[in-house]
């Protein structure tokens, strides 16, 4: 029996082990479309799993939009991409109510984001009231439209991919929106053995990209990851955390309650797929700049007329270096 069975307690070592077994092979899958980058698939799996969004930013060209076709396509459940513009509307996210005429009545029409997986590429060209669209959506999996709720699928995913805001015809997203993402990862330039493979076509399309779970699967491995076990210091080691990012002097906002739970949750599905039934402080370490960085705004002292990403990244490994960590 290998490490990762006997790490997981009865009775859900069973359909864990098979389920852990394929998310492996769609994990080396998705390696095939985005070379020399184990971390970044690691950690949109871990979105997928805990139920999160994910916020790709980077500049134009290094792989975001592959990565999210791919890990799309990884499962065998519904498809929709949407390009935003300026001129997009809410309506074209949604959906609209419209009058049949043969019927006499007003008939609802779901947009794109009735899907199981919504890519919303370059999220940040479209307008503040178009972007704000998504909120409803991403936090409670309904939407409203004319007075009635409608329920959407599970799985439900939103992978968004920006251009950095200095990038012209750009509309920053506002902190109500990036605090719905679990993560927003970087996809850097990749190393030169990489580029070298990707140049001599040896990446595999995500077009190609075989599903290898269905949206069941999905779900059930998203219903197990809550029962990953985080020891009481551990979580006092996270509030610890939290609480030191809203009393350091260089953020101006800390992290929200919502970002603590959004940590508690990333960290038990990275334990899940590392073959775990338990979490450890690596673990949080691992996890805090790619779920809070995004959720936290820097003192405009410190980072005059922007929101510096990377400086907060720093401020908040920083803080890790203050903090007592559990033994």
């Amino acid at each position: 029996m290998s490490q990762r069975e006997t790490a997981l307690a009865p009775p859900d070592a069973i359909s864990f082990s098979r389920a852990f077994g394929r998310l492996a092979e769609l994990e080396d899958s998705l390696g095939q479309a985005i070379r020399g980058k184990p971390e970044v698939l690691r950690l949109s799996l871990v979105s997928l799993i805990a139920k999160g969004h994910l916020l790709i930013e980077d500049v134009p060209g290094v792989g975001k939009t592959t990565l999210a076709h791919a890990l799309a396509r990884s499962v065998h459940s519904s498809f929709q991409r949407l390009q935003f513009t300026s001129d997009m509307l809410p309506s074209d996210v949604l959906g609209v109510t419209i009058y049949n005429a043969h019927t006499g009545e007003f008939e609802f029409k779901p947009g794109p984001v009735f899907t199981n997986f919504l890519l919303a590429d370059e999220i940040n060209r479209a307008t503040p009231k178009t972007q704000s669209a998504l909120l409803e959506a991403m936090n409670e999996r309904q939407i409203t439209i004319d007075g009635r709720s409608h329920t959407l699928s599970e799985p439900f995913m939103v992978i968004a991919t920006q251009n950095p805001a200095e990038h012209h015809g750009t509309y920053p997203l506002p902190e109500s929106q990036l605090d719905r993402f679990l993560m927003r990862l970087r996809m850097g330039y990749p190393d030169s053995a990489s580029e070298r493979e990707i140049l001599r076509d040896m990446a595999r399309p995500a077009a190609e990209i075989r599903a290898l779970l269905t949206g069941d699967e999905v779900v059930q491995l998203q219903n197990l990851a809550p029962r990953v076990r985080i020891d009481d210091s551990l979580v006092d080691y996270m509030l610890a955390i939290v609480n030191k990012s809203r009393e350091h002097e260089s953020l101006a906002l800390g992290v929200s309650p919502r970002g603590a739970q959004a940590l508690f949750r990333a960290t038990q599905a990275l334990a899940m797929i590392e073959g775990r039934d338990f979490a450890i402080p690596d673990d949080v370490k691992r996890l805090v700049g790619p779920v809070f960085a995004h959720r936290v705004m820097v003192n405009n002292r410190v980072a005059p007329s922007q929101r510096s990403s990377e400086l907060a990244d720093r401020i908040l490994q920083e803080i890790l270096t203050f903090v007592e960590v559990p033994l």
